[in-house]
C-alpha cells in the first residue's frame, strides 16, 4: 500500500506525464502546424475529404468549428470540478478557504476574449509554422505586464520588466527566422507574416481576458476548473450560434472551405461524414484540452507555478524537435536564438532566476511559500494559463 504521500507524489508524476503526451498529441499531423497548442485540430487539417453536394476534395479547414470543439473540452472541466467537490463534500477539508457566492456573468467579458483570442489563433495556425506559434505565444507576457501595470496599480520588478524586454528581443528574433526560412507553395511568405502578426494580435486579447479575470473573478475566489468551464460554456454557446451568420459572411483568401465564408459548418460535418478519422482528430481535440486543463491546474497546485512553466516550455522544445525531425517544417539557426531569448525572458518574468540567486547566496533553496496548495482550495493562478 501506498502512503498518503507517496500517493500524493505519484498522482503528481501522473499529471506531469498527462501534460507531457499533450505536448506529443499536439503534434498530430501537421502539414503547416499549430494551434492554439498546436494539436489534433492540425491532424483534422491535414485530411482531404469532399464536402456537402458532391464538391470535390478538400482539406478540412473549419478554425472556428475547432473553436467550438475547444470550448466544449473547456466546459468539461466543470463536471471535473463538480466530481472534485463531492469528493470533498465527502472529506471535508477545513483548511480550505471557503467558495464564496458570485455572479456567473462575470465570467462573460473574459469568455468573449477567450473566444476572440482563440478563433484568430485557429486562423493563425493554418499560415505560419507549429514552432513559431509556440514561440511567438510568448508575447502575452509583454501584454499582461503592461496591461497589468496600467488597469490593476501593479508595479513590475526590476526583473519582470527586463523579461519583457527580452521577450520582445525573442520575438523579433523568431520573426526575423520566418523571414529568411524557405516557405512551401501552400505557406506563401504573406501567408506567414500575417499569421504570425494575428498570434501577436491574439496575445493581446489574451492579456485583456486575464486582466479582466483578476480583476473581477479572483477576489471571489473561484476554483480555476470552475472558471474554465464556465467560460467554456459561455464561448461554447456563444460561438455556436455565430457559426449561423459565418455561413453567409464572405471572406475571401482567409477562408479554407469552398464557398468562401468565415465558416461553413455544413461543409465540416459532410467532410466528417464521409472521412470519419476527422472525427476521431476533433474528439481528440476535445478531450486533450479537457485532460491538459485538469492536469495542469492539478500540476500548479501539486508542485508549483514555476515547474508548470517549465513543463509548458518543454513542450514547446518537443513540438520543435518533431517537426524539424518530420520534416514539417525547415530548421533556421535564428530560431533556437529567439527561442532560448524568449526562454530567458519568461523564466526573468515569473522569477525563475530567484531560487537560483538564493541558492548561490545562501547555499540552500529558499521555501516556495504560497504555491503548494491544495487542489479544491482556491487559487489565484491565471485561469486560463491552462487553456
Amino acid at each position: 500500500m501506498l502512503s498518503e504521500k507517496e500517493h500524493g507524489k505519484a498522482s503528481v508524476y501522473i499529471l506531469m506525464g498527462i501534460i507531457d503526451l499533450k505536448s506529443h498529441s499536439d503534434l498530430q499531423f501537421p502539414a503547416g502546424t499549430d494551434r492554439r497548442e498546436c494539436d489534433h485540430s492540425k491532424w483534422a487539417d491535414n485530411f482531404v475529404a469532399p464536402g456537402c453536394g458532391g464538391s470535390q476534395e478538400h482539406s478540412f479547414q473549419h478554425p472556428f468549428l475547432q473553436a467550438v470543439g475547444m470550448f466544449l473540452g473547456e466546459f468539461s472541466c466543470l463536471a471535473a470540478f463538480y466530481l472534485l467537490r463531492c469528493r470533498a463534500a465527502r472529506h471535508p477539508d477545513t483548511s480550505a478557504d471557503p467558495q464564496q457566492p458570485f455572479n456567473p456573468l462575470l465570467f462573460l467579458p473574459p469568455a468573449l476574449c477567450d473566444m476572440t483570442g482563440t478563433s484568430i489563433m485557429y486562423v493563425a495556425l493554418n499560415m505560419t509554422s507549429a514552432s513559431s506559434f509556440q514561440m511567438l505565444r510568448g508575447a502575452v507576457i509583454i501584454f499582461t505586464g503592461l496591461f497589468s501595470v496600467a488597469f490593476l496599480g501593479r508595479r513590475l520588478a526590476l526583473s519582470q520588466w527586463l523579461g519583457i524586454l527580452a521577450t520582445i528581443a525573442g520575438l523579433v528574433v523568431v520573426g526575423l527566422a520566418d523571414l529568411l526560412s524557405k516557405h512551401d507553395s501552400q505557406h506563401k511568405l504573406s501567408e506567414v507574416i500575417t499569421g504570425d502578426l494575428l498570434i501577436i494580435m491574439a496575445q493581446i486579447i489574451v492579456s485583456i481576458q486575464m486582466v479582466l479575470e483578476e480583476k473581477f473573478v479572483y477576489k471571489h475566489n473561484v476554483h480555476p476548473l470552475r472558471a474554465v468551464g464556465t467560460e467554456g460554456l459561455f464561448g461554447f454557446v456563444i460561438l455556436s450560434l455565430l457559426l449561423v451568420p459565418m455561413y453567409y459572411i464572405p471572406a475571401g483568401s482567409f477562408s479554407g472551405n469552398p464557398r468562401g465564408t468565415l465558416e461553413d459548418a455544413l461543409d465540416a460535418f459532410c467532410q466528417v461524414g464521409r472521412q470519419p478519422l476527422i472525427a476521431l482528430a476533433l474528439l481528440g481535440n476535445i478531450s486533450s484540452i479537457a485532460f491538459f486543463n485538469f492536469a495542469g491546474i492539478s500540476v500548479t497546485k501539486e508542485l508549483s507555478a514555476t515547474t508548470r512553466m517549465v513543463l509548458d516550455s518543454l513542450r514547446t522544445v518537443v513540438i520543435w524537435a518533431l517537426s524539424l525531425a518530420l520534416g514539417w517544417e525547415a530548421f533556421h539557426p535564428l530560431q533556437i536564438l529567439g527561442f532560448l531569448i524568449l526562454l530567458a525572458g519568461t523564466a526573468l518574468y515569473n522569477g525563475l532566476h530567484r531560487p537560483l540567486l538564493a541558492r548561490l547566496s545562501r547555499g540552500r533553496p529558499p521555501a516556495e511559500e504560497g504555491e503548494h496548495e491544495r487542489l479544491l482550495g482556491g487559487s489565484r493562478t491565471a485561469i486560463n494559463s491552462a487553456s
